[in-house]
């Protein structure tokens, strides 16, 4: 009995997978990281800015998003609100997309993929392609004159890259799905990996100037990093 006590306490975290996890997530997710009391000055950039706004952004176009999809396509076409909270997610696209870009430029020209922080800028511009889907799939879903008109030529562009017989623009059902459920899903999750991996490896630190002590010093790390 001792020996079956022991293996079932102290052999607990060789054998029980749960705490296997626990420590995995203990050791790369510490609540220090995720959950900072302090943060470095270069964070209040403008360009860390525009990504906050971004995620505000797809917060809104979720909630409208809902309230659409709940009540339908005749609502949002002939209801005075529906027409309110349509136009509320179109402007949230455009919010979404614009400070999407000045991140994206932003982090670009910044080299953010620095210091081992490449996964994370791989992330935002999939998220960035996934976004581009997802608002294709959104006009489609209108039900008016311009979704029509954007399906009908797409249709053809869609049947010359070979795609046509996955994916029927002129489908509603199967744009509408793809819109609400598919695509959305795929970039929540994109985007909660990508806050965690900015919680983990940091923000990117600027670019010291060339001159600078510092940047002679990076300069000379990375030169050794290279032989």
């Amino acid at each position: 009995m001792a020996d079956r006590r022991e293996s079932a306490t102290g052999d607990s975290h060789a054998t029980n997978w749960t705490a296997a996890v626990r420590g995995i997530l203990e050791r790369r997710l510490p609540l220090s990281n995720l959950l900072p009391d302090r943060q470095p000055y270069y964070v209040g950039s403008w360009v860390y800015v525009f990504g906050v706004i971004t995620i505000a952004a797809l917060i809104w176009l979720i909630v409208t998003g809902v309230v659409l999809a709940f009540f339908g396509p005749q609502w949002w076409h002939v209801s005075a609100v529906g027409h309110f909270v349509n136009s509320l997610h179109f402007w949230a696209v455009q919010v979404f997309f614009v400070f999407m870009v000045l991140h994206l430029w932003g982090q670009y020209f910044m080299a953010g993929w620095r210091d081992g922080r490449a996964p994370t800028w791989i992330i935002g511009v999939v998220i960035f392609a996934i976004s581009l889907g997802t608002a294709f799939t959104g006009y489609l879903s209108q039900q008016n004159f311009d979704a029509q008109w954007i399906a009908v030529n797409a249709k053809d562009a869609t049947n010359a890259a070979g795609i046509g017989a996955f994916f029927n623009v002129l489908n509603f059902g199967q744009m509408y799905g793809i819109h609400v459920m598919i695509l959305p899903i795929g970039i929540v999750t994109l985007v909660a990996l990508h806050l965690v991996q900015v919680r983990m490896r940091g923000v990117v630190k600027p670019i010291e100037p060339a001159g600078s002590a510092s940047g002679a010093e990076e300069a000379q790390r990375r030169r050794e990093a290279d032989r």
